[in-house]
């Protein structure tokens, strides 16, 4: 179809698992490639939507989401391909492997990158590693009295 951009969204998903941070890769078989977790919105779906959606599915993971990454755009079997991503802190959840996902790995920046099989998906994790994650979240609450 003349014109059409296939629109995805996915994370960067990190924890500390009692070390230094580790980020997830996925190894998809259908292209026996290890990326970052992502996949299309469905109808009606926002890209962030999709992309907590996408990494609950390919991950298997509940998580918190703090900062956008920002967009990739790639030609995918010919087609212009838009990707938008997030920064995700892991929270908890258990890997299933799918015909969709078959491994899920924890690996530092620097292991992630060598095992990640795209260039762009390096980009985004260097994207990443430009800000150091949250570890902590304020409020502010302010008490306030409505007029008439």
């Amino acid at each position: 179809m003349a014109g059409r951009t296939i629109r995805a969204a996915g994370g960067v998903v990190w924890r500390r698992n009692g070390g230094p941070l580790e980020v997830a890769v996925v190894h998809r078989p259908r292209y026996d490639d290890w990326s970052l977790p992502k996949g299309k919105l469905a109808e009606g779906e926002t890209a962030l939507e999709a992309a907590v959606r996408e990494v609950r599915e390919e991950v298997g993971a509940s998580v918190t989401v703090s900062r956008r990454i920002g967009q990739v755009k790639y030609a995918a079997e010919g087609v212009p391909k838009k990707v938008s991503y997030w920064v995700m802190g892991f929270r908890g959840g258990d890997f299933v492997p799918s015909d969709e996902v078959d491994e899920l790995q924890w690996l530092s920046v620097a292991k992630a990158r060598s095992r990640l099989s795209y260039d762009v998906d390096r980009g985004v994790l260097a994207d990443f590693t430009a800000v150091p994650v949250p570890d902590s979240v304020i409020l502010l609450v302010r008490h306030a009295k409505a007029g008439k």
